[in-house]
């Protein structure tokens, strides 16, 4: 094979997940997924420091998600944008609402005593789970946090961006995408958090609750992006 024939980076991402840009997003998601572990191992980080932190990933990943709607089509966008809020701020309002009362035993009415109008009471509640997540999150949070929202948005440049994906998802695809992954981790994640506390949370097992979530998150990753990336 002479080396014009050589296949590039642009050739292999053009025709499957495995390009330059590919690789480095994928690389810096493990790496802001090991943050969590220098949590547990330095900073006496337990289970609920942990899930609130991957809980918290969802806001960042519907931030995105939102974004990539209004890049796809500002106008269609903004009114499904409008309703994927609503609809997504209310998911997540339960979903950490079920933590921070299973995992923290805090306890929280799910609806505020004084409710906004209509489907706002939705968005009311989650501003009232990042308050409370926010209370009792660890010091390092906010570090983990802003680590999550570059790595997502490394991902959203490089492989909506710059790659195929902004040509090849419509609208409702985009609004779609963040409950299936939300479904399928956390439910492995809330399993295997709950088996932590029912073992005393030895530190053995809060590292292996870290690495459950790299793998699933790395496998769940690639599946998505190979997935899009492949010749249609």
């Amino acid at each position: 094979m002479s080396l014009s024939q050589v296949p590039s980076d642009a050739d292999i991402s053009q025709s499957g997940y495995g390009g330059l840009r590919e690789r480095a997003s994928l690389l810096v998601l493990v790496l802001v997924n090991l943050i969590p572990l220098v949590g547990v191992l330095f900073f006496d980080w337990d289970v609920l420091g942990l899930l609130v932190l991957y809980w918290s990933e969802n806001l960042v990943l519907g931030f995105y998600t939102l974004l990539r709607m209004l890049v796809k089509s500002p106008l269609g966008g903004l009114g499904m944008g409008l309703f994927f809020t609503i609809h997504y701020g209310g998911f997540c309002a339960v979903h950490g609402l079920f933590i921070l009362v299973l995992a923290g035993g805090v306890e929280m009415d799910p609806v505020p005593a004084e409710p906004w109008p209509l489907f706002l009471v939705f968005p009311q509640m989650l501003i009232n789970v990042v308050r409370q997540v926010l209370a009792i999150a660890p010091p390092e949070w906010l570090y983990a946090f802003a680590a999550l929202v570059v790595s997502h948005g490394i991902s959203f440049i490089m492989n909506f961006l710059l790659g195929a994906e902004r040509d090849r998802l419509k609208l409702k695809q985009l609004m779609a995408a963040p409950y299936a992954r939300i479904f399928v981790l956390h439910i492995a994640i809330i399993a295997g958090g709950m088996a932590v506390m029912a073992l005393g949370q030895p530190l053995f097992m809060l590292v292996v609750l870290v690495l459950l979530k790299i793998g699933m998150d790395v496998a769940l990753h690639l599946r998505e992006h190979r997935k899009l990336a492949a010749p249609r």
